[in-house]
């Protein structure tokens, strides 16, 4: 039983369906005091944090509709607060190290798993864009020269992805992201720049999957805007 931390672009299909259906038993044996598996570490760990546990619901939702789910099965009731839990089973560094042995002769995410700060950083940048622009002018020059560890950057990037961007934060990344679709086909009838912030977002999604679109297939918020647009 695990409740992943990093983004669930980096689980395959077998993973992601997996905490899925996990995080529904953890989510009900809290809300209904079932025993069964009541003392596993997991369970623990999010013990008073329901409201924290079905954002991450949300999260595996919108990997799971970008990849073609559907994901039609609410949760119950959570009581506790919004606030994450303190501690992990491991660290996202090493879950990252976990799900590089575990894939190491089966398929991949839909995110690579990253060897380098770089390449991490790459993958999370347009989520960062959408919390804070000076963080992410911070972090993109620190990996640029070189200066940032993977363990401390891996860790700040997903206790990041947890919080809400604000409404502005969250149009300016989808911008970004179209850029990199705006020009395939088939041509827009009306202004993209008038379009309300989810069809903006999901016309991205359906040109990068139709597409293939490398970049945006590698970034974190292709699918986990849409947490904070519309919460499955």
């Amino acid at each position: 039983m695990r409740i992943w931390d990093i983004s669930p672009g980096y689980l395959n299909r077998q993973s992601l369906l997996g905490e899925h259906r996990e995080l529904h038993g953890i989510a009900v044996i809290l809300a209904e005091g079932k025993k069964g598996y009541s003392r596993h570490p997991e369970t623990l760990r999010w013990a008073g944090h329901g409201q924290a546990l079905a954002v991450r619901h949300r999260q595996l939702a919108c990997e799971m509709r970008l990849r073609g789910y559907r994901e039609q099965s609410p949760l119950p009731a959570l009581a506790g607060a919004d606030s994450w839990p303190r501690s992990y089973l491991d660290e996202p560094a090493a879950q990252f190290a976990l799900l590089r042995s575990k894939y190491a002769d089966r398929e991949p995410g839909r995110i690579p798993l990253p060897r380098t700060a770089q390449q991490l950083w790459s993958q999370h940048k347009y989520s960062v864009l959408a919390r804070d622009v000076l963080l992410y002018k911070e972090i993109g020059q620190s990996t640029a020269s070189g200066r940032a560890d993977f363990a401390q950057l891996a860790k700040l990037l997903a206790e990041l992805l947890r919080q809400p961007p604000s409404a502005g934060g969250l149009r300016n990344a989808a911008q970004h992201i179209w850029g990199h679709v705006a020009g395939l086909a088939p041509a827009p009838t009306d202004n993209p720049s008038d379009w309300p912030c989810l069809r903006l977002l999901e016309e991205t999604q359906r040109r990068a999957m139709l597409h293939k679109e490398p970049y945006l297939l590698a970034s974190t918020a292709l699918a986990e805007l849409a947490v904070w647009l519309d919460a499955p």
